[in-house]
């Protein structure tokens, strides 16, 4: 049995709901688009914030690493940033551009639409991995063995190959699921026919 379940060995849809379960290979491919599209959310954010993280009077060539404050505040910044627009993309009906590009949508499992609690929920619940990856960090780093907590990162990714439905961690705890959506009919994109 390959790790990469095609659409038809996808675990089977929510009562109500005729939409399949998306397979874990679609679901991945589209995981790492969304990453390049948080990439330019957290430059941009960065960039936006650079003026409160540079030290006053930069006239010296050195690179000085700013204040702890200034850091916190960056990344709570794009964590709200990063909040706003995956919570904004799930609710409503809409989805993401990879989601598009991949025809993915997000349901809840019970079959009703995507809420904002739900979608903060899911959105919050996808920081599990790193969350965990900083602290097992700031507990390793004082043996150097730092780096061995990166791996934490993608756990909950990784917890969809246990999962016994294929579920992202952070779907699991939301209730939601990550269906094969059919193709929007302003795309231009030909519909596919089941044979």
């Amino acid at each position: 049995m390959s790790v990469f379940p095609d659409a038809q060995s996808a675990p089977p849809a929510a009562p109500g709901d005729s939409r399949p379960n998306a397979s874990l290979a679609r679901r991945y491919a589209a995981l790492g688009y969304e990453g390049l599209l948080l990439a330019a959310i957290v430059l941009l954010v960065g960039f936006l914030t650079l003026p409160m993280a540079t030290p006053a009077g930069g006239e010296r060539p050195v690179l000085d690493l700013p204040p702890l404050s200034a850091r916190v505040l960056s990344a709570c910044l794009v964590f709200g940033a990063a909040g706003l627009y995956f919570a904004w993309s799930w609710t409503g009906g809409r989805r993401t551009l990879p989601m598009k590009t991949w025809r993915l949508a997000i349901a809840r499992s019970d079959g009703r639409p995507v809420d904002a609690k739900t979608a903060v929920t899911r959105y919050v619940a996808a920081w599990i991995g790193p969350a965990a990856s900083l602290v097992a960090y700031a507990a390793l780093q004082r043996s150097n063995l730092g780096t061995h907590a990166a791996w934490l990162v993608a756990i909950g990714y990784l917890w969809a190959l246990v999962d016994p439905d294929g579920q992202f961690l952070h779907d699991r705890i939301a209730g939601t699921r990550i269906v094969t959506a059919s193709p929007d009919p302003s795309s231009g994109a030909p519909a596919r026919h089941p044979r």
